[in-house]
């Protein structure tokens, strides 16, 4: 099956929609929470089903996963595309910047290959991130090619979730932290902030790190466990909606193995 390009202009369109729903809602948004304690909201919801009923309209032989929704999906499909309505759910329903609606793309081999992320209240010197990524294509975002700055091999500068100070060794850690309150996010910044290095990813589902994976592989960085193995898609993790316990650090090669050497696990 083929993604062709007019419906792959759909799907983006519907993308940005629903971020900008979500910034419009976010004002009078409800909290409620999960069985794991995790939380929900109105938006969440309605934009799961929103993009499910695009993306099964315009590629209906593709599988389907949602954060939000049980899809029944075969899993010799072609293409699966692997949805969070909105990533930093915590974050956007205390009225702050930093979430995304994120759509990743993979491939019959389990790669991350292709990207949507519409993120309407955090941008690079703008309003926001509207970022696509067309399979094994370069990533635009806001409509310009997304170009990578800055040396990435030391660091420095590193993003990552609000646990880190609970689960990582920070004895030997001379550089900065950013926590922003979404793993899409934090994943894209080394790619779109010069001055950020790279990532520590702690507990993650499918849905938290696909499309901005695929944009850190197609420019030549990626996902290591603490051992240095590069990250792999399983089954499991993406159709069983298996959470990853084990620590990930992203970046250039370099960028990874100091990372691995200074923010070791507990």
């Amino acid at each position: 099956m083929i993604l062709e390009k007019n419906k792959l202009d759909e799907l983006y369109k519907a993308v940005i929609e629903c971020g900008e729903y979500a910034k419009e809602m976010q004002h009078e948004v409800h909290r409620s929470f999960k069985a794991d304690g995790s939380v929900l909201t109105e938006a969440d919801t309605a934009i799961s089903r929103k993009l499910i009923k695009c993306i099964r309209t315009l590629f209906p032989e593709a599988a389907v996963i949602s954060e939000e929704d049980i899809v029944e999906n075969n899993r010799e499909s072609e293409w699966i595309f692997i949805l969070d309505p909105i990533d930093g759910t915590d974050v956007y329903s205390q009225g702050m910047p930093a979430f995304a609606v994120s759509i990743g793309i993979l491939d019959k081999s389990h790669t991350p290959v292709g990207a949507m992320i519409a993120a309407p209240r955090f941008g690079v010197g703008c309003d926001s991130i509207l970022l696509r990524m067309d399979p094994y294509e370069d990533a635009y975002i806001n409509g310009e090619k997304l170009i990578i700055e800055g040396n990435k091999d030391n660091a420095l500068q590193v993003t990552m979730g609000s646990k880190g100070p609970r689960e990582l060794d920070f004895s030997s850690f001379r550089g900065k932290i950013r926590v922003l309150g979404s793993t899409i996010i934090h994943i894209l910044a080394p790619l779109v902030f010069p001055s950020i290095d790279g990532v520590v990813v702690q507990k993650c589902f499918a849905w938290d790190i696909a499309s901005s994976h695929a944009v850190m592989k197609h420019y030549g960085m990626d996902l290591v466990n603490k051992d240095g193995k590069l990250f792999e898609y399983s089954d499991s993790f993406i159709f069983d909606k298996t959470p990853l316990t084990e620590i990930l650090y992203g970046g250039t090669e370099k960028g990874r193995e100091k990372l691995r050497l200074t923010l070791p696990p507990l």
